[in-house]
């Protein structure tokens, strides 16, 4: 089984240093990061976060972290579904993403229910067994070590906990792949200059998609850290991916 491996802009920093780096991108990027991803993903991001908030079939009550949480697009789709008894952490390393995600969470109408924790996703500051449910999106890829970031959400579930990754993947169709490689080099960062004022972010966004593992080998690494009835979708001929695991 394959671990990702960093991305070749990357590749030759220590583990701490590649840390150091993606922090500062995101915080640098932080104000203008969902007008981006908008742009950039003709606003198919939408579409497929609330995919991804549903496939945790969240009820009221439920405690909810969103790891690499950032701006907090998925905790403030997931705070309605928890209710007032629920609570759903955005838990990011970037503070200037989550003083986007507290302006953002300001807004709803279920500001109370969602709590900030800035923290490194693979030492998560949650205690073990004491969710009822996790999802990171578009976050996983970030992590040094995969299964150990997958052990580590593996860990802070109560057995029957559900975990949703939605993640951007390579499409499988030849002719797909070779037109949306063109794309994440050729306009992504140049979006990225424009919209967000960082060119090096944008061109780490897809030296990472393509070092990442494809959905069969992530679906193993998730068997592999614990979790069961493991399963994956394709989304919009396979730019995406949403794999969802049970804590047994």
């Amino acid at each position: 089984m394959r671990e990702a491996a960093p991305p070749e802009s990357l590749g030759r920093r220590s583990v701490g240093d590649r840390k150091r780096r993606v922090r500062c991108y995101f915080d640098r990027v932080a104000g203008r990061y969902d007008l981006a991803n908008t742009v950039m993903s003709l606003g198919l991001h939408h579409l497929w976060k609330r995919l991804a908030v549903r496939w945790l079939s969240l009820q009221t009550g439920d405690r909810v972290a969103d790891i690499c949480g950032g701006t907090g697009d998925l905790a403030v789709l997931a705070a309605p579904r928890v209710g007032g008894a629920g609570r759903v952490f955005i838990y990011d390393f970037s503070r200037e993403m989550l003083n986007r995600g507290r302006t953002k969470a300001g807004r709803t109408a279920t500001p109370r229910v969602v709590r900030l924790v800035q923290g490194d996703a693979q030492r998560l500051a949650f205690r073990s067994a004491g969710l009822d449910a996790a999802i990171v999106g578009f976050g996983i890829r970030n992590l040094t070590d995969l299964e150990g970031g997958f052990r580590e959400i593996h860990r802070v579930l109560k057995p029957g906990g559900r975990f949703v990754c939605l993640e951007f993947s390579q499409p499988p169709r030849a002719w797909f792949r070779r037109l949306y490689d063109l794309y994440s080099y050729a306009v992504m960062p140049l979006v990225g200059r424009l919209l967000a004022g960082c060119r090096e972010a944008y061109t780490y966004l897809p030296d990472s998609i393509r070092a990442f593992p494809l959905p069969d080998v992530l679906a193993e690494c998730l068997v592999a850290a614990g979790f069961r009835q493991v399963t994956y979708r394709r989304l919009t001929g396979g730019i995406a991916v949403i794999h969802r695991g049970v804590k047994p």
